[in-house]
């Protein structure tokens, strides 16, 4: 028997919001949603589904702007457990899947070690959905056989970075770079030195699954050149391979 002073646990959902559009949640993550007491969102998380589902829901912002204002991951798992002990259902919503590059793991473990009970609702990724929306199939017959994700988030010759690019270079896979505007020029060096012809094509997404989006392609060597003149910022996505002109009749 539950003892009238303790507030029982809550549970916390962690959902993926899909690439933007709110038409790419899935009905799981609307589901939790229309079950949540709190919500816990990115600034890249479809927010007008928060509205239509969650309207009885507080809500949280702990988006993180490049090189920009953000909320501590440390700060963003506490919010979480803070609110899942005062017994409430909390749904951290974030964009695409919170399994790629969303530190999904980092806030499941924090759920576990506390002790608190914690799903997973995945999301629709913007690694492939946004090249898709774009008229970019990430593999193709007889052109990619395969698609490796990378994060772009520091440059090749940083110290930090954990990418063998090199190895990417020669790997005859399709190359989609999350997190890369800012280093996209040295990205793009790095694999031409390592092997990739210059002229491989390559395309950069602005702004995917949203009414903004836009697209510029460019062989590889030019990639950077021609986003920056775009004036293209994150969030945006590169892919990099024949794959970028595979279907016939886009531009």
């Amino acid at each position: 028997m539950t003892d009238a002073t303790t507030t029982p646990a809550g549970r916390v959902i962690l959902v993926g919001g899909g690439p933007g559009d709110p038409g790419l949640l899935t009905v799981a993550g609307c589901d939790a949603l229309a079950a949540a007491d709190v919500v816990v969102t990115d600034r890249l998380a479809p927010l007008a589904a928060i509205a239509e589902h969650a309207p009885q829901a507080e809500v949280v912002h702990v988006g993180k702007i490049p090189r920009g204002p953000f909320t501590p991951q440390e700060r963003i798992n506490e919010l979480i457990l803070e609110h899942a002990r005062a017994g409430r259902t909390v749904v951290r919503l974030k964009g695409g899947d919170g399994y790629l590059f969303g530190r999904g793991g980092e806030e499941w473990n924090a759920c576990t070690d506390a002790g608190i009970p914690v799903e997973i609702v995945p999301g629709v990724s913007s690694a492939f959905s946004v090249p898709a929306l774009a008229g970019i199939p990430v593999t193709h017959r007889g052109l990619s056989q395969g698609v490796a994700v990378v994060s772009g988030h520091v440059s090749p010759e940083d110290p930090r970075s954990e990418v063998d690019w090199a190895a990417l270079a020669t790997s005859r896979l399709t190359i989609v770079v999350l997190m890369g505007v800012a280093t996209l020029g040295s990205i793009a060096e790095a694999l031409m030195a390592a092997g990739l012809p210059a002229d491989t094509p390559a395309a950069c997404v602005a702004d995917g699954a949203s009414p903004q989006q836009r697209v510029v392609r460019a062989p590889l060597s030019q990639i950077a050149t021609e986003a920056d003149a775009g004036g293209f910022a994150p969030p945006a996505i590169t892919v990099i391979g024949q794959v970028v002109e595979a279907l016939h009749g886009v531009s």
